[in-house]
């Protein structure tokens, strides 16, 4: 049995902000390599809470300049990179990839092995 100490964390905010539609993003740094994915020390994405991506037992990750807010979730091994975003009560699961300029919002799900890449949209709002 190993004497290492684990983290219990797997990112943490580097202390840089940025304000978009008055919403107050935090850039997030790796605390632990997940390989493959990230390596500890490696400058993440954008996420307005710890709400938005898991903290431990999983691989997901935000990249680059892609931002996760409001209720949103993000975990399993999922990816939001490049400039995409995920908001409001979207969810971001399995082995999904959110990436370029896409934009997963409203209660949408992007789960299983899906990609939403490009400037594609997919949310779910209700009419009437």
């Amino acid at each position: 049995m190993s004497d290492e100490i684990k983290p219990t964390r797997k990112y943490e905010f580097t202390g840089e902000t940025k304000i978009e539609f008055g919403v107050t993003f935090k850039r997030i740094r790796a605390l632990v390599t997940i390989p493959g994915v990230v390596v500890a020390g490696a400058i993440g994405g954008w996420v307005e809470d710890e709400r938005n991506l898991s903290q431990v037992s999983d691989e997901a990750w935000v990249f680059g300049e892609a931002r996760v807010s409001g209720e949103a979730r993000v975990s399993g091994e999922a990816r939001v990179f490049g400039e995409a975003r995920v908001s409001d009560k979207a969810r971001v699961s399995d082995k999904a990839w959110v990436s370029d300029k896409a934009w997963v919002s409203d209660k949408a799900w992007a789960s299983d092995e899906a990609w939403v890449f490009g400037e594609a949209k997919v949310s779910d709002e209700e009419i009437g």
